[in-house]
């Protein structure tokens, strides 16, 4: 691999979204990362439908630049092999529920006590302690917990709405990815590593006091409950489809109606200033939609933008994969994979001057690196042999791929 994380060495523990995707994250920035899976069954994203060759596409996509190794982390070789690629290892990742790890054994407190140098990365659902700190957290529960689900419906009054994303488990695994580098930073200055905990209530809560909890920052301010901004979001029905359009700015108002031939809306009493706009904020919204169904999307593209008006396509997501923007970025990459066949990806994000990151290394088959990674940390033949026949580790990829029984269905997000 190349990218500024070379030389890193990650051991990923985890399972399904958040953990997979902050490890793959670190890959795909130059990281040696191993993926650890259950012998026999792996993670269960592995068994999601939509699969080509045996490999479902959401693993293919949240864990590439990874090598498998199947370990049976309950068995007690299981645990001392972990232990021995700790001693060589930078990184840990896990989402285990809390307690899971320590009665493994494999606790922060253990496993840094081999290696003083180890980040180890706990990301929990709602955190280590608290009245929901043992129970499952899946991507709606933490969306209804944050009160996501809320600012999604648009005002307190309306009914809860999820966001049709796993935002809660992405946000966790980009913020996880951060908090790693963080470490990795501090540790270049101390020598130590440390213990980073990230739950993805905290994530969300994080993410969303940066403009959506605005109403909650002055202690002493009281609080009423959230109002809708308006009926109308800033998607707008065209002749022919939907477009955003969006006037901030006071000369971006004035801006609009020019283009849209409409002088008397700069001199409407609810509109001729940018408070009574936001009062008014229902029948202005209104007055744009009425006048955009007047063209066809394209039209009104054209000349919004010969007028500077912030707009875009509302584009449905087999034509994002067309957009000339997205083209031209080079956003969209096309490998192959030696099961999968030709994969589309999204490029690693960010793009480094002086330590460029190569196209991702293909996601893997279940145990398919195993046996090298076991060499690699200098144990021998006869060891990896018995660790095979006592099924403490597996070489499931020497089987034949899963059936794609599933191939082509896609589901739908909650």
């Amino acid at each position: 691999m190349a990218g500024p994380l070379t030389g890193i060495r990650v051991l990923d523990l985890s399972a399904m979204l958040s953990g997979p995707w902050a490890a793959d994250l670190l890959g795909d920035q130059g990281a040696e990362v191993i993926k650890v899976e259950p012998p026999l069954k792996g993670d269960h994203v592995r068994s999601l439908p939509n699969r080509v060759g045996g490999l479902a596409s959401m693993f293919l996509n949240v864990n590439r630049s990874k090598r498998s190794l199947t370990l049976d982390l309950k068995s007690d070789e299981g645990k001392q092999v972990l232990r021995e690629l700790v001693e060589r290892a930078d990184v840990l990742v896990q989402n285990f529920r809390p307690g899971v790890v320590e009665r493994l054994g494999i606790s922060f407190d253990e496993l840094s006590a081999i290696n003083p140098r180890l980040v180890y990365l706990s990301i929990s659902g709602f955190g280590e302690s608290g009245p929901y700190a043992d129970r499952r957290a899946y991507d709606p529960i933490v969306q209804a917990v944050s009160g996501l689900t809320t600012i999604q419906a648009g005002s307190d009054n309306d009914r809860p709405r999820l966001i049709r994303t796993v935002l809660p488990d992405k946000l966790t695994a980009i913020t996880a990815a951060q908090a790693v580098c963080a470490a990795l930073v501090a540790r270049a200055a101390t020598g130590k590593g440390q213990h980073v905990q990230l739950s993805m209530l905290d994530s969300v809560l994080s993410f969303m006091w940066a403009s959506d909890m605005n109403a909650y920052t002055f202690v002493d301010k009281p609080v009423t409950p959230e109002k809708a901004a308006s009926f109308i979001d800033l998607i707008y029905e065209t002749a022919d489809g939907f477009i955003t359009v969006s006037t901030m700015s006071n000369k971006e108002w004035v801006a609009f109606c020019g283009a849209a031939e409409r002088p008397d809306l700069l001199e409407d009493e609810r509109f001729n200033t940018p408070a009574k706009r936001d009062a008014n904020v229902n029948e202005r919204l209104e007055e744009i939609q009425k006048v955009l169904l007047e063209r066809t999307g394209k039209e009104w593209l054209e000349l919004l933008t010969a007028h500077d008006v912030p707009c875009a396509p509302a584009l449905r997501r087999f034509e994002v994969i067309e957009d000339p923007q997205v083209i031209a970025s080079g956003t969209i990459i096309e490998t192959d994979h030696p099961l999968a066949g030709r994969l589309r990806q999204a490029r690693t994000a960010a793009r480094f001057s002086d330590t460029p990151v190569v196209p991702p290394r293909g996601a893997p088959a279940l145990g398919e690196h195993s046996l090298e990674i076991l060499a690699e940390a200098g144990m021998d033949q006869t060891r990896i042999d018995r660790l095979l026949s006592d099924g403490v580790i597996g070489h499931e990829a020497s089987q034949p791929p899963a059936s794609d029984d599933e191939t082509h269905v896609i589901t739908q997000g909650a």
